[in-house]
């Protein structure tokens, strides 16, 4: 039987083609506008603060836009995927950039091992990366022994009140689970979250949502201090995805 990774590493292979040539995530802009940054990370700067000379990783990178975009607010990056077509666009874009990338193609819950204990001044991970990764206490002491005394993890996610909603023609309903589970919601479709024409051959991914307060609290039992939550009352994707479209974007 197959792995989660598998499955989820798939799909995600196959996604990087369709996301570096889709609107959606600027390639072109980045490389025609040298103070380019993407859209998720313009919206963190006022809780991000200053990253300049600090040296960071990026969590589940995907294709790098992110990444290269606090490359450009002058940290020294580097990014882990477990997806090799992403890494090689996220380093392939950022020489394009000028910009230096340490870039590794990994497991996120192997990345102490590869990228080395008590190494970064923070760890940034944005929307969609915790929904594919069944296990948040593990997730969290991996963010811990990344980190150097006094370093800080930011962390931006879909909240999972809407990981458990399932679309209707007048309502959403709580279908799905709040709280982490042993067990992966599996999804069947063959789309993807940015403007494309193109359908996915590898369409079968697994899932798992984390509640609030488990996040959270796996933080804290991993020795971190808790020191801030914001609640936004919007989120760049669609609030009820379509059924047959279901599964978290990064």
């Amino acid at each position: 039987m197959a792995d989660y990774r598998d499955y989820n590493k798939a799909n995600w292979d196959e996604r990087v083609p369709v996301h570096v040539a889709s609107p959606d995530y600027h390639v072109e802009q980045f490389l025609a506008d040298p103070s380019y940054l993407s859209g998720v990370v313009r919206f963190d700067l006022p809780r991000l603060g200053d990253v300049s000379g600090l040296r960071g990783v990026h969590l589940q990178c995907h294709i790098g836009t992110d990444t290269v975009s606090l490359a450009r607010l002058g940290a020294r990056m580097s990014a882990l995927d477990f997806s090799a077509p992403a890494i090689e666009h996220a380093r392939s874009l950022a020489g394009r950039l000028g910009l230096s990338l340490d870039a590794h193609v990994a497991d996120v819950y192997d990345a102490v091992r590869v990228l080395g204990a008590a190494s970064y001044d923070f760890v940034y991970t944005g929307i969609g990366a915790l929904c594919w990764l069944p296990d948040i206490e593990r997730w969290a002491s991996v963010v811990a022994g990344l980190l150097k005394p006094g370093g800080r993890l930011f962390l931006r996610e879909g909240h999972p009140m809407l990981a458990s909603l399932e679309p209707g023609t007048d309502y959403a309903e709580v279908r799905y689970p709040y709280f982490e589970v042993p067990e992966p919601v599996v999804w069947e479709g063959g789309g993807t979250y940015v403007e494309t024409d193109l359908e996915l051959r590898t369409t079968t991914t697994h899932e798992w949502n984390h509640g609030l307060g488990q996040v959270i609290s796996a933080v804290q039992q991993a020795g971190l201090t808790f020191d801030s939550l914001s609640e936004h009352d919007s989120a760049p994707l669609e609030r009820a995805p379509r059924a047959d479209d279901r599964g978290c974007d990064r």
